[in-house]
């Protein structure tokens, strides 16, 4: 065991919890990035790095240290964050960015026998071979097949009915839950979020013909619509499967005085049929629909719009597409069932349903930007979020609007708007000639 004070492989201990911890962090992680204060004062300092300044995660129990035994990938570190015996210090966008290139050195406890000896020892020593607490009560619990009407029911509720007092404070008074569209650097979070309502509106061609029939598929609080209804003139139906969205975006329509062009329903977009309309709007709800059923989806759409009618799928994407695993913090904690698409799929599906693709754009930067605009909102009325949800689940979203920040800006993820247009018989298209009719005013 490494003596008070050592450089170590992993770094440099002060005794106590980290002295016999270092074996079983060593082997887990490798080198710390990060200054680690565990329960009793101790800590580990990563070798070579001054104090000031290091990202901090503060163990405050031993649990901490089962969950991750119990579960040595994302998921066991997330129970931890969670459940609070694991807090950090500082920004944790800077944090997460340090934890990300040492991981989790997995297989490392079967190949190093020194490291096993060593690392068993210490888990004996802090009886760490106790079953775990339970997972904190905000995983998500699904049942029944995946992408069927009741289980995306289950799944939306997860994520979107925590309370809309929440999403208040985390979204700001535009309550638009997508990415916001900064055109430039002086915007405000509202501006930008007013500024992509725009953008949208008029690649749908809404601006200057009031009274075209525009659906808002996954409609949330209903702030798309209402920007429709109150700019263009449009006559709007939003539809979610969110209950406390509905009645939220209800009261708002409401208090708009835009009840004779706004209609909110609580519905599942398959359960769409016989209706027209001349432009239909998605935006933030694809990554709930699945690979399998993107065809299904997309012939849905079609065959709700007329000659000339355009649809505008605002997604998150991902290079070869990526399922939400199971095992990971976001689809254990966040988005469960979620699945992110390529944008070239996407291309492909929309034209196998019969739509002719026409413009694609990617606004991978500005959701980054937004997501640090929602977290600074949280960070800053922390202790209101905390008597709204719980330390549990505004230490969810906290964890996880600073990792997707991170994902955007290296371009792990994208987020990519795609037009189409369904064409008339002829093949007339009445799309603009370019893109000025739109980007001028976006």
């Amino acid at each position: 065991m490494p003596s008070p004070d050592v450089i170590s492989a992993t770094g440099v201990t002060t005794g106590g919890a980290a002295a016999t911890l270092q074996p079983i962090i060593a082997a887990l992680v490798g080198d710390v990035p990060a200054l680690l204060v565990f329960w009793d004062g101790s800590r580990i300092e990563p070798a070579g790095t001054k104090t000031a300044g290091t990202p901090t995660i503060r163990v405050n129990s031993a649990d901490a240290i089962r969950r991750i035994m119990r579960s040595p990938d994302e998921l066991g570190f997330a129970r931890a964050y969670v459940a609070g015996d694991l807090e950090t210090d500082g920004d944790l966008i800077d944090l997460v960015k340090a934890l990300r290139p040492a991981g989790l050195q997995l297989g490392s406890l079967r190949r190093m026998t020194i490291a096993v000896a060593r690392a068993l020892s210490a888990a004996r020593k802090l009886e760490l071979f106790s079953a775990p607490p339970a997972p904190p009560a905000e995983e998500a619990r699904l049942s029944g097949r995946l992408h069927t009407r009741s289980r995306d029911a289950q799944a939306i509720s997860h994520h979107y009915d925590v309370g809309n007092e929440f999403y208040e404070i985390v979204l700001g008074p535009t309550m638009t839950y997508s990415c916001a569209r900064f055109a430039d650097d002086s915007m405000t979070l509202a501006q930008a979020q007013t500024g992509k309502h725009e953008l949208i509106s008029r690649k749908l061609g809404l601006h200057g013909r009031s009274g075209l029939r525009l659906l808002d598929v996954g409609c949330g609080w209903g702030s798309m619509a209402l920007h429709a209804a109150a700019h263009h003139g449009a006559q709007v139906v939003g539809i979610t499967i969110s209950a406390e969205q509905a009645a939220y975006a209800r009261a708002r329509v409401e208090r708009a005085g835009l009840a004779d062009l706004v209609e909110i329903r609580l519905q599942d977009y398959r359960d769409l049929a016989g209706e027209r309309f001349d432009a239909i709007s998605s935006v933030g709800m694809f990554e709930h629909v699945g690979k399998a059923r993107m065809g299904e989806y997309f012939a849905t759409l079609r065959a709700l719009l007329s000659d000339n009618g355009r649809l505008l799928n605002h997604a998150i994407s991902s290079v070869g597409g990526s399922r939400i695993g199971a095992r990971s913090f976001v689809g254990r904690y966040v988005f469960p069932d979620g699945e992110l698409l390529d944008v070239g799929d996407v291309v492909l599906a929309m034209e196998g349903a019969g739509f002719e693709v026409r413009d694609v754009e990617s606004l991978r930067e500005h959701y980054a930007l937004t997501l640090r605009h929602w977290l600074a909102n949280l960070d800053e009325r922390w202790d209101d979020a905390v008597a709204l949800v719980g330390a549990g689940r505004a230490r969810v979203w906290r964890l996880y609007m600073a990792a997707s920040a991170i994902g955007f800006e290296d371009a792990g993820l994208g987020l990519h708007q795609v037009l189409g247009v369904v064409d008339d018989p002829d093949g007339g298209s009445a799309m603009p000639r370019t893109r000025d009719d739109w980007a001028a005013r976006g």
